[in-house]
């Protein structure tokens, strides 16, 4: 027994031996390949050995292996390479003296591992392992538009992240709120799956699912890519996305806006608002004052109840009901009082107040509201405030007293709320016309529009003494006008026009005196006053010049008397008498002599006559 034991020992080791004499495939252990990292479209270069060893690589092949089994696709003979037919075939070159082969345009397919072996100078074999990478493109999120309920039993899809076109695949890590979520039984599932497109690239598809609770309302999801390239480690980050999330109402309230205090005439708005989303239906009721009930308001589509103008009747308690739809629970939001300030129609007494000239009257304003009302008195033509109370006393009236007077009604707690009553004063009195006589520049055979104002207590009637088409306007209760379109003839040029203001207590006239329009003459030209202008300064000129030269020749004396004969041919004389002043101050025009050498008297103010004649 012992002796077959030993001989079978004998045999294994004999056998052992004879495999690896024989050089038996994956018996003997390799050394570690080489590793060369490239990206996707660059150039890989593959170095047959290190470059210490290389030495000259005369005689080499190159190969691809897969699953162990070697494909040639590239020859080097004294220095010189060759592809072999294949999917290499355009893509490898060889560099330096042979131990280099240069692969352009790589591809995920490249990444295999790559045998080169040489001969000469002596036989060697180096593998080399290549590693393609990509990054993928940025990360496509799409949230879950239809939105999630906080009461789902299971994990429901909150959003959708891609990652495509990237080599290797990336790894993907899903945040809420700027931290990472881990996969958690029943509350957070992450579901990745990769497709291979034709260009050996990785689409990666990543589904976050989770159960949410109210809270998430805010919360902000997004994903996140992690890769690798030559360069290191990389990551890119997609936007970040909100989930709608469905939970029940708890609470229902009331708003109104504006806020604070409201007034007649404001724009007011109330709406409902909840807790809950999607918000339950909405409904606004108000008390009737009356019955102490709740009737229901009419809302707009919105759900939002307007209240446009505002006015005192709007005032009361409001409330609104919410009706979950979902649960089909109704919820009623806390009574609200809504209060409209407001201000009655303002009431000034008497209604039509009238006096006659040197008279007086008390006008009385009334008025109501919920707040203490402040009332002033103006004058409606300037606008001047007479009085500050509900009260205006008016004494010795005279005729311009008559016309309008404002009272203004307003609350001060509330700015901006007022009311106005105008009422007009009427002071009895003849008619007044605006003009008694008026000068009007018509045109001949053309249709002409005159205007007659009269005013006076009661109202006056106004007549015209001439054919045309007559209409009235009345400019408040004391003062009318009435305007005249006749046709201008002759005869009306003639006579004119008068129109005639009646009332009970007297009349009045004014007259209308009417003359043909001229037509004006052209001004004249700034041209030609311009040449006038100039036309004068030659002409003293000259005349400067003249007189000059008769001084010079000495025809041009100067006698105590001031007034010298100028000698000039017979005739000349008797033509012309030239006065000249002279700007000289007594004491100098004394230092002056005449033709005969005296001298100037100091009385004498050195006025000069030069007598021009036959």
């Amino acid at each position: 027994m012992e002796l077959l034991r030993l001989v079978c020992a004998f045999l294994l080791a004999a056998c052992c031996c004879s495999r690896r004499a024989a050089g038996v495939p994956g018996e003997a252990e390799r050394p570690v390949p080489e590793l060369v990292e490239v990206e996707v479209g660059s150039t890989a270069l593959l170095k047959c050995g290190a470059s210490h060893s290389q030495g000259n690589l005369s005689h080499v092949d190159w190969f691809t292996v897969h699953k162990e089994k070697p494909t040639l696709i590239f020859r080097v003979r004294q220095g010189q390479g060759q592809s072999e037919p294949g999917e290499y075939q355009h893509r490898l070159s060889l560099q330096g003296r042979g131990g280099t082969l240069a692969l352009t345009q790589v591809t995920p397919h490249d990444e295999r591992i790559f045998l080169c072996q040489s001969k000469r100078p002596r036989s060697q074999e180096h593998r080399i392992q290549l590693r393609v990478y990509k990054a993928p493109e940025e990360p496509n999120i799409q949230v879950n538009v239809l939105g999630i309920p906080v009461n789902s039993e299971e994990p429901e899809e909150v959003a959708t992240c891609v990652g495509r076109n990237g080599y290797p695949i990336p790894q993907v890590i899903w945040y809420k709120n700027r931290r990472p979520l881990k996969e958690e039984k029943n509350r957070v599932h992450i579901q990745s799956s990769q497709t291979v497109e034709s260009s050996g690239l990785y689409t990666l598809q990543s589904v976050l699912k989770a159960q949410l609770v109210k809270e998430d309302k805010d919360s902000r999801f997004y994903c996140e890519l992690n890769y690798r390239l030559p360069s290191g480690n990389h990551m890119k980050e997609s936007r970040e996305v909100s989930v709608p999330v469905f939970y029940p109402t708890e609470k229902v309230w009331l708003e109104v806006e504006p806020m604070g205090v409201l007034k007649e005439g404001d724009h007011v708005e109330i709406r409902c608002l909840a807790d809950g989303n999607p918000p339950p239906h909405f409904s606004i009721s108000k008390q009737n004052p009356s019955t102490r009930e709740m009737e229901e308001q009419r809302i707009n589509d919105s759900g939002v109840l307007v209240l446009e103008p505002a006015q005192k009747e709007h005032s009361g308690l409001y409330e609104c009901q919410g009706l979950d739809l979902q649960t089909m629970a109704s919820l009623l939001s806390e009574p609200q009082e809504l209060l409209v300030n407001y201000v009655s129609d303002v009431r000034v007494s008497p209604t039509a107040p009238e006096s006659q000239e040197g008279g007086s009257l008390t006008l009385t304003c009334e008025a109501e509201s919920n707040e203490a009302l402040e009332f002033q008195w103006l004058r409606e033509k300037t606008g001047q405030v007479l009085e500050t109370g509900p009260t205006l006393q008016l004494h010795n009236l005279k005729r311009e007293a008559g016309g309008g007077y404002r009272c203004v009604a307003s609350v001060p707690s509330v700015p901006g709320l007022n009311r106005t009553q105008l009422v007009n004063v009427a002071i009895f009195g003849p008619p007044r016309m605006a003009f008694k006589e008026r000068k009007v520049w018509v045109k001949e055979n053309a249709a002409w529009n005159l205007s007659c104002e009269a005013s006076g207590h009661p109202r006056p009637i106004i007549s015209w003494n001439v054919n045309g088409t007559a209409s009235e306007q009345e400019q408040d209760p004391q003062r009318v006008l009435s305007t005249l379109n006749v046709l201008v003839t002759p005869e009306l040029l003639e006579t004119g026009a008068e129109c005639t203001a009646l009332n009970s207590l007297g009349k009045n006239t004014t007259i209308f005196f009417l003359e043909l329009e001229k037509k004006l003459p052209e001004p004249e030209s700034k041209g030609v006053v311009i040449v006038a202008v100039t036309v004068c300064i030659l002409v003293l000129a000259v005349l400067g010049a003249v007189l000059y030269f008769f001084y010079k020749k000495g025809k041009l004396p100067c006698g105590r008397s001031g007034k010298q004969e100028i000698t000039l041919p017979p005739s000349r004389k008797s033509e012309f008498v030239v006065e000249v002043k002279s700007d000289k101050l007594p004491e100098e025009m004394g230092l002056l002599q005449g033709s005969n050498g005296d001298k100037r008297a100091p009385g004498d103010q050195g006025e000069k006559y030069i007598d021009l004649r036959h």
